[in-house]
């Protein structure tokens, strides 16, 4: 598979290197002499005088960087981008505003007939409804967050602000979306011969993701809100404090695993039994179930998070520290699945340790063949060996300084 990616920052290139990683060749276009914001992103991976967003060292790999001044308006940049798209699968971008660039669906259709259009955006396109003013709209992964609902659930009820979730959340699950719609679209090509155009709304991303949000207030009536760290249905299901301060996540749903939970903590199962102190909210706020949740707190805060994960995992319990990114890199659990693994940034020249590849597969597992390219690295070869430009023809673009 071929893609053609062009925008910046998060969500489309993130998807484009999804697929990158299990081997779809990705031409990320970028502006000749600006490249992507993502490479700019502190922190900074530091190799002498050499630096390189950390971001874009972990999230670019395996891609080729092609500079491109991407204005159809521009005769040979309409003939380039043309001859891109007719030699590939999948054309994905997000830079919103497609028509100042002269870039429309029905061009690149007629272009390549089984080309597969991914658009990532705010609010959607308007071709396939909603206001097309607020389809106009700028959006940034918080923004998503907010239009969708999402962030209203969020955060903690007292006091009652909604929070932000982090990094980049809505963006990465817009990513995860973009890849599902490309791959359904791509198999409906191979089988048909027709492309189709996608489109991911990052605000419709976040609703998917939201679970019955929606039909529990058009069913029922029920505005959901935010319940902070511990679940407002059941418990116990939520964080608690260990000695050192350091907090635990403990989820036990349904009458089962509550039972295992309540023989680990070894108190009285008849009088703390699950149908009056954990089944339902409105057993939660009785006097036997907050008691239940004091008992709780001062059983893990009597202990370190490691003695609650131990005592968990004896009676089947779903339970882990929250951990941090240092508690994880050098994790056994972590190291013996890889999922940390090597390779050169080619900006700061120097190997970096990174998160592997995700998902595992038992047949054709992916692979990091490059790290995150320079800006423009791969321009000369792509258009040598993809598009057999001659050098004369090269030289002409390049003095125009159109890549």
């Amino acid at each position: 598979m071929r893609v053609i990616s062009s925008g910046s920052l998060v969500a489309m290139p993130h998807a484009a290197n999804m697929l990158a990683d299990f081997g779809a060749e990705v031409i990320h276009i970028e502006r000749p002499g600006v490249g992507d914001t993502w490479r700019f992103m502190p922190p900074f991976a530091v190799n002498g005088e050499k630096q390189v967003s950390t971001s874009w060292a972990q999230d670019a790999r395996n891609r080729l960087s092609l500079t491109l001044e991407l204005n159809l308006r521009i005769p040979e940049v309409k003939e380039l981008f043309f001859d891109l798209i007719k030699e590939s699968d999948v054309f994905m971008e997000n830079m919103v505003w497609l028509d100042k660039y002269g870039i429309s669906d029905d061009d690149l259709l007629q272009v390549n007939p089984k080309l597969i259009i991914a658009h990532i955006s705010g609010y959607g396109r308007p071709e396939f409804g909603g206001d097309p003013e607020i389809c106009d709209r700028a959006s940034y992964d918080m923004i998503g967050q907010a239009f969708s609902g999402f962030m209203h659930l969020n955060g903690d009820p007292e006091p009652s602000i909604p929070a932000l979730t982090k990094p980049w959340a809505n963006d990465y699950i817009s990513a995860l979306h973009c890849v599902f719609g490309v791959l359904a679209a791509y198999v409906t090509a191979i089988k048909t011969g027709k492309g189709q155009v996608v489109d991911i709304a990052q605000f419709e991303s976040c609703a998917r993701i939201m679970a019955d949000t929606f039909v529990s207030y058009t069913e029922a009536n029920i505005v959901r809100t935010r319940t902070g760290s511990k679940s407002s249905a059941f418990q116990p299901y939520g964080l608690f404090q260990d000695k050192n301060g350091e907090y635990v996540a403990i989820g036990a749903f349904g009458a089962g695993v509550y039972a295992r939970f309540v023989a680990a903590l070894g108190i009285d199962a008849e009088y703390f039994n699950h149908n009056e102190c954990a089944a339902t909210p409105s057993v939660l706020n009785s006097e036997k179930g907050k008691e239940l949740d004091r008992i709780i707190t001062e059983w893990v805060a009597e202990r370190t998070a490691k003695e609650v994960e131990d005592q968990m995992a004896k009676f089947k319990v779903p339970c882990s520290k929250v951990n941090t990114a240092k508690d994880v890199v050098d994790n056994q659990h972590w190291l013996s699945r890889n999922d940390f693994i090597k390779y050169e940034d080619q900006t700061i020249q120097k190997e970096i340790k990174a998160l592997g590849i995700i998902p595992k597969l038992s047949e054709t597992p992916g692979k990091v063949w490059r790290g995150a390219p320079t800006l423009g690295q791969d321009t000369d070869d792509i258009l040598t060996k993809v598009l057999q430009y001659n050098p004369d023809k090269i030289k002409a673009l390049k003095d125009k300084k159109l890549i």
